[in-house]
């Protein structure tokens, strides 16, 4: 074999360094890697988008698409029209319902958060609800929407799928009703007070007074 030329050794030992990477990238994927596989929380979590026949609509739940049960968490429908302008919501007349699942068509639902207009990202004045889910589980978020008069666009309906993690259980107890349980338990202790407690003093102090008056009258 004849001897490479500089122009291709140069050329292979290019191919060389760009086909392979670099210490620092691998130090970075394998940290990546690491921290992804410990705490299971990714780069970014994707919002839900679904999509009607003029409208679609895109689904994010705080905090970062990952509700829990027991706590309230706010959710905000992004809803827009064909080309991307927003649709607020004073120009949609828009009903949100909750079902756990699986549900039957005829089943009523288990929650049904009145919507009221949020700020959310790059959106002004866009549906959204607080909900707080039962347990975990999966759910199912229904929004069926039309149009309020001067409005331009069809009516839809959209279903969510969610997947609701186990929270944490929070004490709904009032100090004040602990405070009235403990002085129930102490009018209860006072009124248990046996008798002879009471009666012994008594005998004390009669007995104390009859030993004076015997030692007066010697």
């Amino acid at each position: 074999m004849f001897p490479l030329t500089n122009h291709a050794k140069k050329t292979q030992e290019k191919q060389q360094v760009y086909s392979q990477p670099s210490t620092a990238a691998l130090k970075y994927l394998i940290l990546l890697g690491c921290a992804i596989s410990i705490t299971g929380v990714y780069p970014a979590s994707a919002h839900k988008v679904e999509t009607a026949t003029d409208v679609g609509a895109t689904l994010h739940i705080e905090p970062n698409d990952n509700p829990r049960a027991g706590e309230s968490t706010q959710a905000w429908f992004a809803l827009t029209r064909k080309g991307g302008q927003a649709i607020p919501l004073q120009q949609c007349n828009c009903q949100l319902a909750v079902y756990a699942q699986p549900h039957t068509p005829d089943e009523p639902a288990l929650l049904e958060p009145s919507l009221k207009p949020v700020n959310a990202e790059i959106y002004q004045g866009i549906p959204g609800a607080d909900i707080t889910f039962p347990k975990p589980g999966i759910y199912q978020l229904q929004l069926s929407g039309k149009p309020t008069t001067g409005a331009n666009f069809k009516a839809f309906k959209f279903a969510f799928e969610v997947t609701v993690a186990a929270g944490t259980r929070v004490d709904t107890a009032k100090p004040q009703d602990l405070k009235d349980n403990n002085s129930v338990g102490v009018k209860a202790e006072s009124n248990s007070i046996p008798i002879w407690a009471i009666a012994l003093p008594i005998f004390i102090v009669l007995g104390t007074l009859f030993a004076i008056w015997q030692n007066k009258k010697r």
